[in-house]
């Protein structure tokens, strides 16, 4: 029985670790690579306080065909819509002054947010190999409806 649950737990933990998840990466990271090797940007913008924004995470992001799909074609950011990151985005620096790091739920909207006009979370971003705003897609998708609204920005 010892035995048993041994190799069990080694096979679900073979599982769990192979499965692929997108590789995510800070804004700016994502403006830098662009850079060097022009392909378009994914944007996820969230908040912590968003369901949507979680279903996204546990359902869509984590769809084998989605992951690959962004890997392959996409640099992948995630943007929290009231974090406090500095990003600077098309010449133009993007900060969050108003954020408190005290606060719990709600935050002060980051300045970017603003900038991208984002109606509501979630909302996804596409950027194109130009840095330029492609498609704005808001709300939650499957991953089957997201892939046909990004797939025709690439």
């Amino acid at each position: 029985m010892r035995k048993m649950l041994f190799l069990f737990a080694f096979v679900l933990t073979a599982i769990t670790s192979n499965a692929q998840e997108i590789k995510w990466m800070p804004f700016n990271e994502a403006l830098a690579a662009q850079k060097k090797n022009a392909k378009p940007i994914f944007v996820d913008v969230y908040t912590d306080w968003c369901g949507p924004c979680k279903m996204l995470d546990k359902n869509t992001f984590s769809d084998p065909k989605f992951v690959e799909f962004i890997n392959k074609n996409y640099y992948a950011v995630k943007f929290n819509a009231e974090g406090n990151e500095e990003i600077t985005f098309q010449g133009k620096k993007f900060t969050n002054p108003s954020f408190d790091r005290n606060r719990k739920g709600r935050n002060a909207t980051h300045e970017l947010t603003m900038f991208l006009q984002v109606p509501g979370y979630p909302t996804m971003i596409v950027i194109d190999k130009n840095g330029k705003v492609a498609n704005t897609i808001v709300g939650y998708r499957t991953a089957d409806e997201l892939l046909l609204n990004i797939n025709t920005t690439k």
